[in-house]
C-alpha cells in the first residue's frame, strides 16, 4: 500500500468532520432523510477518492488530462459555476417575495390611513 501524504490525511478528517456535520444537522431535524443519505454518501465517496486517488485514473486517461488534479480544478470550476447559479435563482425569489409582502403591507397600511 502507498504511503498516505499530509494533504490526504486532512481529507480524510475533513470528510469525517464533515460527515459529523450532516449528522448533527440530520438530528437537528434540518435535513431529511433522503437529503442526510446523500450527504453521507458524498462525504464517504470524498474520503474514498482521498484515500485511492488512482480509483479515477480511468476518467484522467479517457478525458485526456494529464494530471488528476486537473480533473478536481475542472469539476470543483463547474460545480462552483452551478452554484453561484442556483443560489442566484433562490435570491431572486427570496427577493420577489419580499417585495410582494412589503407591497401588500404597504397597502394595507395605506388603506388604514384613509
Amino acid at each position: 500500500m502507498a504511503e498516505i501524504l499530509g494533504v490526504q490525511i486532512i481529507g480524510i478528517l475533513f470528510g469525517f468532520f464533515m460527515m459529523y456535520y450532516t449528522f448533527l444537522h440530520y438530528k437537528r431535524k434540518e435535513f431529511r432523510t433522503g437529503e442526510y443519505v446523500f450527504w453521507l454518501l458524498l462525504w464517504a465517496l470524498f474520503i474514498i477518492v482521498t484515500l485511492f486517488p488512482d480509483f479515477l485514473d480511468p476518467i484522467v486517461k479517457t478525458f485526456n488530462f494529464a494530471r488528476t488534479f486537473d480533473l478536481f480544478i475542472i469539476i470543483g470550476f463547474v460545480f462552483l459555476t452551478g452554484i453561484t447559479f442556483y443560489m442566484y435563482t433562490i435570491t431572486r425569489k427570496n427577493q420577489n417575495k419580499i417585495e410582494q409582502i412589503v407591497r401588500r403591507i404597504a397597502f394595507k397600511e395605506a388603506k388604514k390611513k384613509k
